[in-house]
């Protein structure tokens, strides 16, 4: 038997769709997915000396904003006394909270080696309290975070502001590292998915 053409298997599918359209509905390439994201994400933007810190209830897809912190850090303290201060700020808020989820911005890539350096180690010191209390964590990109929340991947710092600033009712104003923060939760809130039991 010759085999046939992708248009020709194309024809035969719609011709036994219009005979029998219930024996072709939800065909073997259906993907079923699992529950959405229900309960209290902590989002983190984070970063040595101005890392920003978000709290959200998340049900029935309304958002609350329970917490948000800037932690502003100057040159007067040292790399080591920076990540301390970040992981104390993140054990504050998961002690605080009963924080089901925790998502972090992406380390986005640069040139520069050291700067590299410095932006993981504020991420995994923001990273460390909440593995250590075994919190799923859950990076995400810039890109994929703007998109979620603005619909577009390249949104400035103010639009996501404004917009993560609608949702939860919130005004935040120049508090870029707090609705930085905010859009990280929300993005997690809006886009993840239990994984399907089978």
């Amino acid at each position: 038997m010759a085999n046939k053409t992708n248009r020709k298997l194309w024809a035969d599918y719609l011709e036994k769709k219009e005979k029998n359209p219930e024996a072709i509905s939800n065909v073997s390439n259906t993907q079923s997915l699992g529950a959405s994201f229900s309960g209290v994400v902590l989002g983190i933007d984070p970063s040595l000396r101005g890392a920003g810190f978000a709290v959200i209830r998340y049900e029935k897809a309304k958002a609350e904003l329970l917490d948000k912190a800037t932690l502003k850090l100057g040159q007067k303290f040292t790399m080591v006394e920076c990540l301390g201060k970040i992981a104390k700020q993140v054990e504050d808020l998961v002690e605080g909270y009963t924080i089901d989820h925790v998502a972090v911005e992406q380390t986005i890539y640069v040139q520069n080696f050291q700067v590299a350096q410095i932006m993981g180690a504020a991420k995994g010191a923001a990273i460390a309290p909440a593995a250590m209390r075994g919190l799923p964590v859950f990076e995400y990109a810039p890109l994929r975070i703007k998109q979620a929340v603005v619909g577009n991947g390249r949104a400035s710092k103010e639009q996501v502001a404004k917009m993560v600033g609608r949702f939860l009712n919130v005004d935040f104003e120049a508090a870029y590292d707090e609705s930085d923060a905010s859009a990280v939760a929300m993005c997690h809130a809006f886009t993840w998915r239990a994984e399907a039991k089978t």
